[in-house]
């Protein structure tokens, strides 16, 4: 009788979590921990992921919301109270300020008395897709790549179990990456990581560096697509390893991965259908044992609607149990060797991704590619959304099947959790007070030890430590890299010529002309993204199908103030204004630009609204004056399109 092959170990059970406060965030945590969790995925507020202070002009109305805010180490210390940072695997989602998070970590562990060798978890600390999809860098290219290679090289000496760099393509899909762009964008992010680490290391000692590498995935609806994309990855990686870096044992050449299964594909319509969804996107990262995942985390149900409650998310993490324990996924061994459709896949994936990064390298590469890579990514995702529009992707409930019975998951907090207003000034209180309390000797000696760390070219690990005992405050751990670095303002993507993409459009190029000549000038269409929303996907989409269209479009990318876009209207003399807020900010920061726009004697200029909008919050703002509201139901761009020009018309057609 033959021994039944050892069961594998089930992979990390995560969930991404954080809101309001730190001492919010921590209950959530404890409980999920309590619930089977078995790792923990740090989401931060907007205002920590790039750099400002809770009472920055740019924090107004984003403190808390997407995430936890986290300040200063009275912060982080409340984020881990009664939690032993020494026995947990935390995945901190950071990046600008990756290095000044994992300061504050390593601070509160040594506070706890944990050996800080032994801390295990990531940073995800990638900026190159910040630049692509995200936004939430602060610092230019070259600079932020020595930053990453800076914590890399601490963590190897000081850290040896933490990952250092979570290389990221699940935002690369997000903004409509193909399986190969995300293949090829992914590496080629490493592999510009780790020729910056190579000189920084002994020869002998650069394969166990490498080794310390992971990456951070997406898995979309076509899920063998996605299995196959998984071993395409495994194998490339393995592949560039021993090639391109001459690792020789295999273990330091493992494709170590995370995921979270794809958020861009859960719908508004019909929400419930989004719990099918994120199961069948579960079986790509797990059913390969070769490429499967070491940690899950998956998004609730509810999440195209605003942020789930902690019922939507413990839901998720059920999924994940049910498939680890229940099954009997974990007892075989890989069930796909061997099948010639899975292996004809994973080659064709794998040529793409060769050539891709071949054309990456010639460019001299990923730094010198992001403007490439950007326009690429604005090119992919606008023909997948044109798909969708033209019926050729189905996507059920929102292109076909619209008819349904209301769902009763839809209870009366309207099936998602919303963070107390009062949150903003609760914390802004808090920072005051941590500021009035603290040696502020000892801060400015530390910050001033910080930037010239910065500017000699050392390690910006050491110092980042010392600064974050002293009180240092986010804000101004960030303000001293901007004065040092200075500041970036990444591609957008989106060209300002006509494309040739004209399909379906002459009806809509003709309107567009034809209200032109009546306001005697090219239709002025200003898009713009208040606040520190970085997710800038749907302001692209937006801004590429007008210019399509004929409209004369602005687009300045992410990260103005209302007082920056209404200065810009007034400059551009735009016939309409469009904004694209998903971080939930909407209320606060729409309510202060239609103010400004009164007083700069803008007040019937038509403005636009989208993002993820609740439908009591689309009323207030049309109170307020707006337009129209737009949210991730209204998937038909040339409706949208329609609207604009019918808003602008000087003399609008009788009804037909």
């Amino acid at each position: 009788m033959t021994d039944a092959p050892q069961k594998d170990r089930p992979w990390l059970i995560r969930t991404y979590a954080g809101h309001s406060t730190a001492k919010a965030s921590n209950e959530l945590y404890r409980n999920n921990l309590a619930k089977g969790q078995t790792g923990l995925s740090v989401a931060f507020d907007l205002p920590t992921q790039t750099g400002y202070d809770s009472d920055h002009i740019l924090s107004r109305g984003e403190v808390g919301k997407v995430g936890v805010p986290v300040g200063h180490l009275g912060d982080m210390r409340a984020l881990f109270k009664d939690i032993p940072l020494e026995q947990m695997n935390t995945s901190m989602t950071i990046n600008a300020t990756a290095p000044w998070l994992l300061s504050l970590y390593i601070a509160v562990a040594e506070e706890q008395g944990a050996d800080v060798s032994k801390l295990q978890g990531t940073v995800q600390n990638d900026l190159i897709k910040e630049y692509l999809s995200r936004g939430t860098y602060i610092c230019p290219p070259a600079s932020s790549l020595k930053m990453i290679a800076d914590v890399a090289e601490y963590c190897y000496t000081s850290v040896p179990k933490w990952n250092p760099m979570n290389v990221c393509s699940y935002h690369l899909q997000e903004a409509g990456a193909t399986p190969e762009q995300e293949l090829s964008f992914a590496l080629a992010t490493a592999t510009a990581v780790l020729d910056q680490l190579r000189p920084r290391v002994a020869e002998e000692d650069f394969p166990a560096l490498v080794g310390r590498i992971s990456f951070f995935v997406n898995a979309g609806i076509r899920f063998v697509t996605e299995m196959c994309k998984m071993r395409a990855f495994v194998d490339l990686w393995d592949e560039i390893c021993e090639t391109r870096y001459g690792v020789t044992d295999p273990k330091y050449r493992r494709f170590r991965y995370g995921v979270q299964v794809n958020s861009l594909g859960l719908t508004e319509q019909q929400p419930e259908n989004n719990v099918y969804r994120i199961l069948i996107e579960m079986l790509a990262v797990t059913l390969s044992k070769k490429a499967r995942a070491r940690a899950v985390q998956l998004p609730a149900w509810n999440e195209a609607l605003g942020l789930p409650r902690p019922w939507d998310q413990q839901w998720s993490m059920r999924m994940q149990q049910i498939l680890a324990y229940e099954t009997d996924l974990l007892e075989f061994d890989d069930l796909f060797d061997g099948n010639p459709a899975v292996d004809a896949k994973v080659e064709e994936l794998k040529a793409g991704a060769r050539a891709e990064l071949a054309h990456i390298d010639s460019m001299g590469g990923a730094i010198d590619g992001i403007d490439y890579m950007k326009s690429r990514l604005v090119e992919s995702n606008a023909d997948r959304l044109g798909r969708i529009e033209a019926g050729e992707t189905i996507v059920v409930g929102v292109n076909k099947w619209q008819k349904g019975e209301p769902s009763p998951l839809m209870t009366g907090d309207g099936g998602i959790m919303v963070v107390d207003p009062a949150v903003e000034a609760e914390q802004i209180n808090s920072l005051n007070a941590w500021r009035a309390a603290r040696n502020e000797g000892e801060v400015n000696a530390a910050l001033k030890d910080l930037r010239a760390a910065a500017a000699e070219g050392r390690n910006i690990m050491p110092a980042s430590i010392v600064a974050a005992k002293a009180g240092v405050t986010t804000g101004e751990w960030a303000e001293q890299m901007r004065a040092v670095h200075g500041e970036y303002r990444g591609p957008t993507g989106v060209g300002t010529g006509r494309s040739n993409k004209t399909e379906g459009l002459d009806d809509l190029r003709s309107s567009v002309d034809a209200v032109s000549d009546r306001l005697g000038r090219r239709l002025k269409f200003l898009v713009g993204k208040p606040g520190l929303d970085g997710h800038s996907n749907g302001a692209e989409q937006i801004a590429v199908r007008a210019r399509d269209c004929g409209m004369d479009i602005s687009y300045e990318g992410i990260r103005l103030t209302p007082s920056e876009i209404v200065a810009a209207a007034l400059n551009d003399n735009a016939h309409v204004v469009g904004l694209s807020i998903l971080s939930g900010s909407h209320i606060p920061l729409v309510e202060d630009l239609m103010a400004q726009m009164r007083d700069a004697g803008l007040g019937a200029i038509p403005v636009i609204v989208g993002g993820i909008i609740p439908d009591d919050d689309a009323k207030r703002l049309l109170a307020m004056g707006v337009s129209r509201v737009y949210t991730p139901k209204d998937f038909e761009l040339n409706t949208i399109m329609a609207d604009i020009v019918t808003l602008v018309d000087p003399e609008p057609v009788a009804a037909e």
